[in-house]
């Protein structure tokens, strides 16, 4: 098989392979163009990201300077994303992100990942495993989130976290190694942080009372 067809099977394989890497510069290119697009120029990022990426819903927007090894060739965003400075994706395989979710700064989605033995890495191998992120989900500033793993919906992830396990939905987690903290309920319909209280026409606005 060739090295290549082996980014999305989780095998062990060589990306300096020569056609791995033609491929990888070209959409590099575009993504070197998209983070020297101006902050006025809404519209001209929001047609490269459709342009980009594998898929990517309606709404998103990713703050420059954005990074991605394949430049999201291989990313799959559903509508009204948003990602603020230094989103890292490593996307060699694929990585999938559910609508109405938000990045914090200097976050690292990884799906590449090196075998532990030493003689292996030397040579150059690595392989790959998706990454999947539910709608409506908060990564904190600086989380980390490594290869294989998936978070459910409606999930908080606090800053600097490392998740290195799957996170259920409808909790608040955080740490090195993430661990759930808590579920998101009664609680979290009443404050918004700490002793702030949601105010009553936003309650009932959102029919949290």
């Amino acid at each position: 098989m060739c090295e290549i067809n082996k980014l999305h099977t989780g095998e062990l394989y060589l990306p300096n392979d020569s056609a791995i890497l033609e491929e990888q510069v070209r959409f590099l290119d575009r993504l070197y163009d998209y983070n020297h697009t101006r902050p006025t120029e809404s519209a001209k990022r929001e047609a490269m990201l459709k342009e980009m990426f594998a898929e990517i819903g309606e709404g998103c927007y990713i703050e420059p300077p954005f990074h991605a090894n394949f430049g999201g060739k291989h990313c799959h965003f559903g509508k009204m994303v948003y990602a603020n400075f230094n989103l890292t994706l490593v996307d060699d395989t694929h990585i999938y992100v559910g609508d109405y979710t938000m990045f914090g700064p200097n976050v690292v989605v990884a799906s590449a990942g090196h075998p532990l033995n030493a003689a292996l890495r030397t040579d150059g191998y690595q392989y790959n495993m998706p990454v999947h992120i539910g709608k409506c989900c908060w990564i904190g500033a600086g989380v980390i989130i490594v290869p294989g793993v998936t978070i459910g919906d409606n999930v908080v992830i606090g800053a600097g976290s490392v998740v290195t396990k799957d996170i259920p939905s409808n909790v608040l987690a955080f740490g090195d190694p993430c661990k759930v903290h808590r579920n998101i309920g009664d609680h979290d319909r009443e404050f918004y942080f700490k002793d702030r209280r949601i105010p009553d026409e936003l309650r009932e606005r959102y029919h949290l009372k």
